[in-house]
């Protein structure tokens, strides 16, 4: 019998297993690593350890791998499953050395020597039995708690104190084949793979528990005495005549206020509350991309989340994602309005820093929020802030606010020794529970100040809130973004660091467009955002339940079929599963006919939807204006479709954050698609089907309203070429605000004065304004325009602009 089998080790297991929750990272091994269940599996751990291994098998059965405890076989010899950098550490005298285990790796690399069909997986294990990362004045706590190499006595401490956030993490297998070709199989070799396996672990330990945590205090004292804070100080002094002590305890209050005090002790705790608020709100949260950022932690980046901003769910999401993923929480800018008792003490333990809503005028404040920020990066914290400043109202994404950006390439330019790294997040939900009270502020209520009892009012209504996605976007190096904006980047801030840079606008703010627009490049399609942009778009808000279903399979065979990027997600189901789920969670009813039921969206929860749509509806917006040509212009051509969309692409990247790199080939490959639905056929123009027509009619539908817009802006600047942006922006609104009072359109970015600001800078840029005659592109894209709309939209608009012409 082996020593793992006796009762005395069954036993320890027994009470281990009754003490221990252990969380697998990343949850499917499988699909997310680079394993195959048909080749042998070694596991390689950094210490040798019971406790260790029993967690493990505990794992290994749950997932259907190998058991650590079953030796491998291996032409009639057998060989431990485990192989270990380091034996278990006794309480008296020396751990037994390394020799024993370097020889296991050359075992195995013998073995491949003998036998060229064999190709081992060494599958790197990692265990940690809390996540704490200590303090750069460690305490004693942290001593017992909390160790790389435990005796057995503290690992007993250990297992008892923090076993229920035990945490096992799987990493890419390495081929033991590729290594014995590539290198040879001599002692040399099995010598540097425990020195790989060594920093591998190393680097882990990092991406899981995050660097030291530093003593608040020491490194406020630390921060004042930089050169870059103590010039702020002396300006401060000297601009209000005050002492320079005056200003220093100045410049100290606005550290207080901004710093963040993260614990883990208290992430432990939230940890807990999180999942139970998850699992009561929640059937599922949908996690795309993660194994990529968790690369970029592993490689040394310095990790910058850019998130769109839906909810004040978003700051807890996020980081109850990156803990159960096997990434420290990151530090959080949070608007100074959250700092409210008891929340913002508790955000602040929880990695939250605050900022103030504006700075400007204010360099004092500047120059210690910059510094504060540039000491989290060079300390190697990760960081999270939102760009658009301010949740969305409508559930398209706001224009971004520069700041943050700006401040973070400033650190580049300064000189952080690692790289920084921006990745953007898609966050969406089935249900946003601020979603009424955001309508209620278009209407023009006053916004709420956060307080203690919007908590308890949003607690009183948590509920059924569907799914929740959580899509990691492109990232994007900056130093790799500043050498393709600015190849001398390096050479011109080396001459004069202080100096502010020519380029340096532009440059933030073509980076804080490319935020945005990965960010909606990794949207996630659910069930209500496609329901809802559907029925959005048919007539009163009802179909079929037939039709319905019919339409939502033709968009999740182009969404499919042609991927808007390889960022995006779309789930598992059918026309049929979307609208069970829709129904279930009451955005949606259902009402029984005779001739067949019908879905709806009540009139009352209408502009409710609207939000939902929003968040998808750039997935769609190409295949919805194709379709919109096909029906209103017989026997067009491919070409002719390319022309159209060329017209109103630049409009539509400005307002949805759009990024196709190549347009007129999305457009060709969406033709394909409808060519294979049977929408259309081909042979030297495209026409329509009329058994599809209804179909087709209807993705027509969801580019109307953002038609119309557009209709207004050019019949505007074809009568009034000379216009001012200011005056067209106001007078688009007020146009759009009659023809939604004539045509009954309630949704609330049609009204949104800053997406008619938008629109006007883009045509700046595109030259269309002009002194004179219109713009020739103004001319042809109004015709185009007005020839897409519904006669009667048509009419209301040219009667409109020409009775603005005669006042």
């Amino acid at each position: 019998m082996s020593k793992q089998d006796s009762l005395w080790y069954k036993s320890l297991r027994w009470i281990q297993k009754k003490l221990v929750h252990t969380i697998v990272v990343p949850q499917d091994p499988f699909d997310d690593l680079n394993l195959d269940p048909n080749r042998p599996f070694v596991y390689v751990m950094k210490t040798e350890s019971v406790s260790d291994i029993a967690a493990l098998s505990e794992i290994t059965e749950k997932l259907g791998l190998p058991s650590p405890y079953k030796t491998l076989e291996l032409n009639g010899i057998s060989t431990p499953r485990v192989v270990c950098l380091e034996g278990a550490k006794p309480i008296f005298g020396q751990r037994e050395g390394p020799e024993h285990y370097i020889h296991c790796f050359k075992r195995l690399l013998t073995a491949h020597k003998n036998s060229p069909k064999l190709d081992i997986q060494l599958v790197p294990v990692s265990l940690y039995w809390g996540r704490t990362p200590g303090k750069e004045d460690d305490t004693m706590r942290a001593a017992v708690l909390e160790r790389e190499s435990p005796t057995w006595l503290r690992k007993c401490l250990m297992i008892i104190f923090l076993g229920r956030h035990n945490f096992v993490q799987f990493s890419n297998a390495v081929s033991l084949r590729n290594m014995a070709n590539e290198h040879g199989t001599d002692e040399r070799i099995a010598h540097k793979l425990a020195r790989v396996a060594r920093a591998h672990f190393k680097r882990q330990r990092m991406v899981m528990t995050g660097p030291e945590l530093p003593d608040r205090q020491t490194m406020f004292h630390a921060l004042l005495k930089s050169g870059s804070l103590q010039k702020a100080i002396k300006e401060e002094a000297n601009s209000k005549k005050i002492s320079e002590a005056e200003a220093k305890a100045k410049a100290m209050e606005y550290l207080d206020e901004v710093a963040a005090n993260y614990s883990d002790s208290l992430v432990r705790i939230a940890e807990r509350f999180l999942t139970w608020l998850w699992n009561k709100l929640y059937k599922g949260i949908n996690i795309k991309g993660a194994e990529e950022i968790r690369k970029l932690h592993h490689d040394g980046h310095e990790i910058v989340y850019v998130p769109c901003h839906r909810s004040h769910m978003d700051y807890l999401l996020l980081s109850y994602i990156l803990y159960y993923q096997g990434m420290v929480p990151p530090h959080i800018a949070a608007g100074i309005n959250l700092n409210f008792w008891p929340a913002g003490p508790m955000f602040r333990r929880g990695g939250a820093f605050f900022i103030r809503r504006s700075f400007r005028g204010n360099k004092l404040y500047t120059a210690v929020f910059r510094e504060y920020l540039s000491q989290l990066f060079s300390k190697g914290y990760s960081v999270e802030y939102f760009t658009e400043g301010g949740r969305s109202r409508t559930g398209r994404l706001l224009a971004p606010k520069t700041g943050m950006i700006a401040m973070t390439i400033n650190s580049v330019l300064r000189g952080v020794e690692r790289p920084v790294t921006l990745v953007p997040v898609y966050l969406g939900y089935d249900h946003v529970m601020e979603v009424k009270t955001y309508h209620k502020e278009l209407r023009g209520k006053k916004k709420e100040k956060e307080s203690v009892w919007q908590v308890f009012g949003a607690i009183r209504k948590l509920g059924n809130f569907g799914q929740g996605y959580v899509n990691f976007g492109q990232p994007i190096t900056l130093s790799h973004f500043l050498t393709e904006q600015v190849p001398t980047w390096r050479e011109d801030v080396a001459l004069d660091p202080e100096q502010k840079q020519p380029w340096f606008t532009p440059v933030v703010n073509n980076l804080a467009g490319k935020v945005m627009t990965y960010i909606n490049d990794a949207a996630a399609v659910s069930s209500v955002t496609l329901t809802s942009l559907v029925l959005l778009a048919s007539e009163r808000n009802a179909l079929e339940r037939s039709l319905l279903e019919k339409q939502l399979n033709l968009y999740l065979h182009i969404l499919k079929a042609q991927p808007y990027t390889q960022y995006m997600s779309v789930p598992e189901g059918d026309g049929q599963t979307f609208i069970s789920q829709a129904l279930e969670l009451n955005k949606i009813v259902e009402t029984q006919d005779p001739l067949g039921d019908i879905i709806s969206i009540e009139d009352k929860h209408a502009v409710t939807m609207t939000y939902y749509r929003n968040n998808i509806i750039h997935l769609l917006i190409i295949p919805s204006l194709i379709a919109s040509y096909l029906i209103r212009h017989d026997h067009g051509t491919r070409s002719d479709v390319i022309e159209v969309v060329n017209d109103f692409y630049p409009l539509l990247e400005a307002e949805l954050f759009m990024g196709l790199d190549n347009p007129a080939q999305y457009v060709e490959q969406v033709l394909d698609v409808f060519i294979d639905e049977g929408l259309i056929t081909e042979t030297h123009t495209l026409d329509l089907v009329e058994s599809k027509a209804a179909q087709i009619l209807l993705l027509a539908d969801t580019v109307s309203e953002t038609l119309q817009r557009y209709a207004i802006i050019f019949n505007l600047l074809s009568v009034f070429p000379d216009m001012e942006r200011s005056d067209l922006e106001r007078e688009s609104y007020r146009l759009a605000k009659r023809l939604g009072s004539l045509h009954g359109i309630t949704a609330p970015e049609f009204y949104d004065k800053k997406l008619y600001n938008t629109l006007s800078v883009k045509l700046k840029e595109l030259g269309y304004f002009s002194d004179s005659e219109p713009h020739c592109d103004v001319k042809r894209i109004q015709k185009r325009a007005n020839m897409l709309l519904r006669s009667s939209v048509r009419q209301t608009i040219v009667d409109s602009v020409a009775a603005e012409l005669l006042s």
